[in-house]
């Protein structure tokens, strides 16, 4: 039986290897090589470390780290707080909850390129609703992509209406599988409605809100397409993540090495930053056991 379920798996395993595994190896393999661009093509020719050395020491690198690591601070925040009160609603609703659902969920079916290209027309100096909106609020008519604080504001608001609703059905997965009679020995304690939340619901969601926030970290750690439509990574490099930096330096400076690099440096944080998460998540769910 084993023979035939790993013959029925070779398939998919193999093309798993072809599109996954065997490109993560060989950008690993660029980043320790140097990598010499020709005209039909590229050659790899002997180990360097200079590739790394050139990554660690660019100023642009390390605004671009600092970038990657605030942004997915504060968008996974502003999801996990909002999806969480959002699902706390709808999971009280006895009626429409599913049109409520399937509303919620038209932002998350969006492509991120087709979400990001109508938020290019709301931010839109000319004839965007944004504009329009801040001028009639008294607060004139600025240009939100053009300077660095508001395109990273933009674009934080952007991402935050798209994947709320992603949070939002995970935790609504959660409160609905929750026990009903925890809650009625909550309430013949006595317990508030707000007691009963913090004491009750949010511990035994935790797991729930952890699995969120593990997909939205690995998912706004390497956040591509909506700064490469919405500013291109600019102004003045101020939206420029990890990812839109590896871009530039290998497809468009043609720097195969460092840009390897940058792509191998950017996948290793994001495994060291899951790895801790999950450690302290595991820490914590043990210390409440235990209580």
């Amino acid at each position: 039986m084993a023979r035939l379920g790993w013959g029925f798996s070779a398939p998919a395993l193999i093309v798993i290897a072809a599109v996954t595994i065997f490109p993560i190896v060989f950008s690993v393999i660029m980043s320790f090589s140097n990598v010499n661009v020709l005209g039909s093509g590229f050659s790899i020719d002997g180990f360097t470390l200079s590739n790394y050395t050139t990554v660690f020491s660019a100023s642009v690198w390390q605004y671009a780290l600092a970038f990657t690591v605030g942004y997915t601070v504060v968008t996974v925040t502003i999801e996990i707080v909002l999806g969480t009160l959002i699902a706390l609603v709808l999971e009280r609703l006895e009626s429409f909850r599913g049109w409520m659902m399937a509303i919620l969920l038209i932002p998350w079916s969006l492509i991120t390129v087709i979400s990001a290209t109508l938020w290019g027309y709301i931010y839109d100096p000319t004839y965007g609703i944004a504009d329009r909106i801040l001028h009639a609020l008294g607060l004139g008519s600025p240009v939100i992509l053009g300077t660095p604080v508001s395109s990273i504001a933009a674009m934080i608001v952007a991402d935050v209406w798209k994947t709320t609703p992603f949070v939002t059905i995970i935790v609504l997965a959660g409160l609905v599988m929750l026990p009903r009679d925890v809650y009625e020995a909550a309430e013949v304690d006595g317990a508030s409605g707000w007691k009963t939340f913090w004491t009750v619901t949010l511990p035994l969601l935790r797991p729930t809100i952890a699995l969120a926030v593990l997909f939205r970290i690995l998912q706004a750690f390497g956040v591509f397409d909506l700064p490469f439509v919405l500013t291109q990574g600019g102004p003045q490099n101020a939206t420029t993540s990890l990812a839109i930096l590896g871009y530039r330096v290998m497809f468009t400076d043609l720097k195969f090495g460092p840009g390897a690099a940058v792509a191998t440096t950017t996948a290793v944080l994001v495994v060291l930053g899951c790895l801790l998460f999950l450690r302290v998540f595991r820490s914590q769910v043990t210390e409440s056991g235990e209580d």
